[in-house]
C-alpha cells in the first residue's frame, strides 16, 4: 500500500479498517450527526472492548452538530471509561477541523480532509481525504497528535455528559427556533444542506452525480406510521430478536420504511420477485442511505456493493448463491414477505446468517396461510392494515359497490386452489356479460380505471369490447408487446386511456396513485390477492377523493367471507355480519340480490369444527407429519385460539377427530383432568409456564418428582435474563428488578408465591407443601412418555403465545 492515499469516496470503508487494528483512536469533527454514530458505532464498541484509547471532539459552531448523536455516543462512555467525548465551544468562530488518528504501537495513520462525522460525508458523499501513515513522516504524524491532544482538552472545550449535553440542547433548540430557515431540522437522512448544492446551483457543480440526472427530494423523513414501526423494530433488536416482519398496508411506504431502517446495517441485501420492485428499491435506498446499489439478477451481477438488490429466481440459484459468503450482508430484507415460504425464498433464507432478518407485506392473511409466520419466528413488530391507515387518513376513502355475477360458479370445476380456466372462459367471454360490466362500470366510474380479469383472454376480450363501444381500453399482460409497461401507465396517466385490463401484473410492485377506479371481474379465489388489489386504488393523489371499488359478486369461494378484509370492528371480537363495519368516512353498497346470495353462501359454509378440522389436514400435509400444537399455531390459516374454544384444546381435537394413536387416546383419557388444567391454566405472567418447563427439562421419568422453590431458581433467573424481552415483559416490576442480579433466596422467595402456589387449585393436581413442589398423582410408566410430551406441547405452545401478544405493538 501506498504511504500516502487519496479517498475520494467511501471513507468509512477506510476507518473501519484503521479503528480494527488501532490501540488510540482520537476524532475530531467540526461537527457530528447521529448518521456518523450509527455508522461507526459498531467499530468503536468493538475497539472499546479491547481496551482502545478513544477521544472524539467536536464543536457547537452553528450548532449542526445533532444532540442525538451526542447521547448515543454518551451510552458508549457509560459503558467504557476509557473513551472521552468534548466539544468546543466556538463563541460564533469558525470551527471546521476533519481529522482522524490511529496509532498502535510503532504503526499509525493520519487521515486529513473534508469528511465530518456523518454517514454522508464517508459513504457517498463527494469528499477528499488524505491518508499518511505514521512512517512517512513520524514528525508530522507526532505533531497532529500532540495537537489534538492539545485542543481537546482546551479551556474552550467541554466534557460532554448528561448535565452539559441538556446545556448544549437548550443553545441548539433555541437557535432552530430563531433560524427555522437557516439550517432545517437534521434527522438521520443527513445533512444534504451541507454536503449536497441547492437546486440553484447544481447545474453549475458538474462534479456532483445525481441518479438519473434527477435532483434527491431534500430532508425526507419517516411519516407518522413509519414512526412507530422503526420504534418497534428497534424494540424488537433491542430484544435481542433477529427476525421481525412489518405488516403494513400498500401505500404507506413498506420500502422507506426499509431503507430507515437500514441505515445502521454496513451491508444490505434486498430481496423481492419482481423487476419493478427491485427498481422502486434502489432508487428508494439511494435517496435515503446516499449510498450506490447493485442489481444482481439475469442481467446484473453485483455482488459486491454495499446494496445489493437481488432477484429470488437468481439469487435461488445454487452457483449465484454460492457468489457470497454466508455472512456477507449485515441485514436482509424481504419484500412481498408472503412469498417467502415458497422453496427458492427457503433456500436464501436457509443460506445467509445476517444480523437481522426484516419481512415486509402488506397481506399475511391467515386465510392463505401462515408459513410466513414461522419464518419470521410468530414475531410480528408492527401491523397496520388498510383499514386502519384509511381511518388515520393516510390512505384513501373507498366506495365499494358489490354487484352480481350471474355465473354459476358451482358447475364449474374447482381445481385445489383457482377454478378451471377453459370452463369459466366460456362463462366470461360473451357480449351480453361483456355489455353488463360496461354499463356498470360507466354508471360507477370516475377518471382513470384499472380493470382485473382471470385471464389473458379475459383481459384482451374486455379490452376489445370496451374499444368497440366508444372506449379507450388496453390489455396489459405478460403477452403484452404493443406498448411498454411504462407506456401504457403513462397513458392511463395522462387520460389517453379510460382503463387497463390486467391479470396479476398489478397485484404488486407498480404504484399508479392516480387510478381512483378498481373494476373486478374475476372471482376471489385468495383474499391476499383480493387485498393487493384493492391496495392498486388507496393510495392519495391531489385529484382524487376516494377510490371507486366495483366488484362482481357470484356464487364462488370465499364470497361470503370475502368483505371481511374490510370490517373495522374489533378483531378479536367480531361477529360474521353479512355488511361488515366500516370507516365512518369510507361506503358500501351490495345490490338486494347481492345481500341474498351472500346469507345463502353463508348458510351452506362448512361447520366451525370442519373448517378447523380442513386447516390442520393442510399443515399436516404441508409438514409431512402431524403438527405439533405450537406449529399449527405457526402455520395454521385459522387463528389457534379455535382448537380451545371449539374443543376445548389441541388434544381435545385430535381425540374428537381419531387424529391420536390408540396409545395416545388412552393417555388422553385416563390423564384428561390433567391435560385440561394445562391447557386452560390462566397465565396474566409466564412463570406458571416456566416452572413447568423446568420440569419438563428434566426428562419423561423425572419431571413428576418434586422440586424446591431454591432448586428451580436459578433456572428461573437465566430463562429470564438469557432473552431481554422475556425480562422486560415479566421480570421488570419495581421488585422484580431488584432480582436481575442472581439472589437466590429473593428469586425462590417470588417462586414460592408466584407461580408454585398459584398452581396449587381445588382440582389436587399439584402439590405444593413445605417448599416441596410436584405433581399430585401417579403416571404409569407405559404412558410417561407420551403424557411428557403432550404436557410438553401445551407449555410450549402457550409459552409461544404469550410472548407474542406481550411483543405486539398495535
Amino acid at each position: 500500500m501506498s504511504n500516502i492515499t487519496l479517498h475520494t469516496g467511501h471513507l468509512y470503508k477506510q476507518l473501519k479498517q484503521d479503528i480494527a487494528y488501532s490501540s488510540t483512536i482520537y476524532i475530531l469533527s467540526s461537527f457530528i450527526m447521529k448518521s456518523g454514530v450509527n455508522l461507526i458505532w459498531d467499530d468503536l464498541q468493538t475497539a472499546a472492548e479491547r481496551g482502545a484509547d478513544i477521544k472524539i471532539l467536536t464543536g457547537d459552531y452553528l450548532f449542526v452538530t445533532q444532540p442525538e448523536a451526542l447521547i448515543s455516543l454518551l451510552h458508549l462512555t457509560d459503558k467504557y471509561n476509557q473513551i472521552e467525548i468534548r466539544m468546543w465551544q466556538s463563541n460564533g468562530i469558525s470551527f471546521h477541523p476533519k481529522t482522524y488518528i490511529f496509532k498502535h504501537k510503532e504503526e499509525g495513520a493520519l487521515i486529513v480532509g473534508s469528511s465530518n462525522l456523518s454517514r454522508s460525508a464517508l459513504t457517498s458523499g463527494v469528499e477528499w481525504n488524505m491518508r499518511l501513515i505514521r512512517q512517512t513522516n513520524v514528525n508530522t504524524f507526532t505533531k497532529a497528535i500532540d495537537s489534538f491532544v492539545q485542543l481537546f482538552y482546551a479551556n474552550q472545550t467541554m466534557a460532554m455528559n448528561l448535565e452539559t449535553l441538556k446545556q448544549y440542547k437548550k443553545q441548539y433548540d433555541y437557535f432552530h427556533r430563531n433560524h427555522p430557515d437557516f439550517i432545517k431540522e437534521w434527522t438521520t437522512q443527513e445533512e444534504i444542506e451541507l454536503t449536497l448544492p441547492t437546486d440553484e446551483t447544481q447545474e453549475h457543480n458538474p462534479s456532483v452525480v445525481y441518479e438519473e440526472g434527477a435532483l434527491l427530494e431534500k430532508n425526507i423523513e419517516p411519516h407518522l406510521i413509519q414512526r412507530e414501526a422503526l420504534s418497534a423494530l428497534d424494540e424488537t433488536v433491542s430484544e435481542e430478536y433477529r427476525k421481525a416482519m412489518v405488516v403494513m398496508a400498500t401505500g404507506l411506504g413498506k420500502t422507506y420504511l426499509a431503507a430507515f431502517f437500514s441505515k445502521p446495517y454496513p451491508r444490505v441485501l434486498f430481496i423481492a420477485h419482481r423487476k419493478e420492485i427491485l427498481e422502486q428499491a434502489k432508487k428508494t435506498f439511494e435517496q435515503i442511505l446516499h449510498k450506490k446499489g447493485g442489481f444482481y439478477d439475469g442481467v446484473e451481477k453485483s455482488s459486491h456493493t454495499d446494496l445489493v438488490f437481488a432477484s429470488i429466481f437468481t439469487l435461488s440459484i445454487t452457483d449465484n448463491l454460492e457468489q457470497f459468503n454466508k455472512d456477507d450482508f449485515d441485514l436482509i430484507i424481504v419484500d412481498e414477505f408472503h412469498h417467502a415460504a415458497a422453496n427458492s425464498y427457503k433456500k436464501a433464507l436457509d443460506y445467509f446468517k445476517p444480523a437481522f432478518l426484516l419481512g415486509l407485506t402488506a397481506t399475511p392473511e391467515r386465510t392463505d396461510g401462515q408459513d410466513v409466520f414461522a419464518i419470521c419466528e410468530g414475531n410480528v413488530a408492527y401491523e397496520i392494515s388498510f383499514i386502519e391507515a384509511i381511518r388515520r387518513n393516510y390512505l384513501a376513502p373507498f366506495k365499494y359497490y358489490g354487484i352480481k355475477d350471474d355465473i354459476d360458479y358451482s358447475s364449474i370445476r374447482w381445481q385445489g386452489n383457482t377454478y378451471d380456466q377453459q370452463q369459466l372462459l366460456v362463462e366470461q367471454i360473451n357480449d351480453q356479460r361483456a355489455n353488463y360490466i360496461l354499463n356498470k362500470w360507466l354508471q360507477l366510474k370516475q377518471s382513470r380505471s384499472i380493470g382485473f380479469c382471470s385471464s389473458i383472454e379475459q383481459a384482451n376480450y374486455l379490452a376489445s369490447y370496451f374499444n368497440k363501444h366508444g372506449k379507450q381500453a388496453i390489455a396489459l399482460t405478460s403477452q403484452t408487446t404493443s406498448h411498454s409497461r411504462k407506456e401504457v401507465i403513462d397513458m392511463l396517466e395522462t387520460k389517453q386511456i379510460d382503463i387497463i385490463f390486467t391479470v396479476d401484473l398489478f397485484n404488486e410492485g407498480v404504484d399508479i396513485p392516480s387510478v381512483d377506479t378498481l373494476l373486478i371481474v374475476r372471482p376471489t379465489e385468495s383474499l391476499v390477492v383480493f387485498t393487493q388489489q384493492i391496495g392498486r386504488g388507496l393510495r392519495k393523489y391531489s385529484s382524487k377523493d376516494h377510490c371507486v371499488i366495483i366488484d362482481l359478486i357470484g356464487n364462488y369461494r370465499h364470497a361470503d367471507i370475502k368483505l371481511e378484509v374490510f370490517d373495522s370492528s374489533d378483531t378479536e371480537n367480531k361477529e360474521r355480519n353479512i355488511i361488515p363495519t366500516i370507516p365512518s368516512n369510507c361506503q358500501l353498497e351490495l345490490e338486494t340480490e347481492v345481500i341474498d346470495l351472500l346469507k345463502e353462501l353463508s348458510k351452506k359454509r362448512s361447520p366451525r369444527k370442519e373448517k378447523i378440522y380442513n386447516d390442520y389436514l393442510q399443515i399436516k400435509r404441508r409438514l409431512g407429519k402431524r403438527p405439533t400444537y405450537k406449529e399449527v399455531h405457526l402455520y395454521g390459516s385459522e387463528n389457534s385460539k379455535e382448537y380451545r374454544q371449539a374443543f376445548g384444546g389441541y388434544f381435545a381435537f385430535l381425540n374428537y377427530f381419531n387424529e391420536l394413536t390408540s396409545e395416545e387416546a388412552t393417555v388422553y383419557h385416563d390423564y384428561f383432568n390433567w391435560i385440561q388444567k394445562v391447557e386452560k391454566e390462566k397465565i396474566t405472567k409466564s412463570y406458571k409456564m416456566v416452572i413447568l418447563q423446568f420440569l419438563l427439562e428434566k426428562g419423561p421419568s423425572d419431571w413428576r418428582k418434586p422440586i424446591t422453590p431454591q432448586e428451580a431458581a436459578p433456572y428461573f433467573h437465566q430463562f429470564y435474563m438469557a432473552k431481554s424481552y422475556r425480562k422486560k415483559a415479566d421480570f421488570s416490576n419495581a421488585n422484580t428488578k431488584k432480582l436481575w442480579k442472581y439472589n437466590e433466596a429473593g428469586i425462590a422467595q417470588l417462586i414460592r408465591k408466584m407461580p408454585m402456589e398459584k398452581w396449587v387449585g381445588k382440582d389436587n393436581l399439584i402439590y405444593f407443601e413445605e417448599d416441596e413442589f410436584s405433581l399430585n398423582f401417579q403416571i404409569a410408566e407405559k404412558d410417561e412418555n407420551i403424557l411428557h410430551d403432550m404436557t410438553r406441547q401445551i407449555c410450549e405452545y402457550k409459552m409461544q403465545i404469550y410472548f407474542e401478544r406481550k411483543n405486539t405493538f398495535l
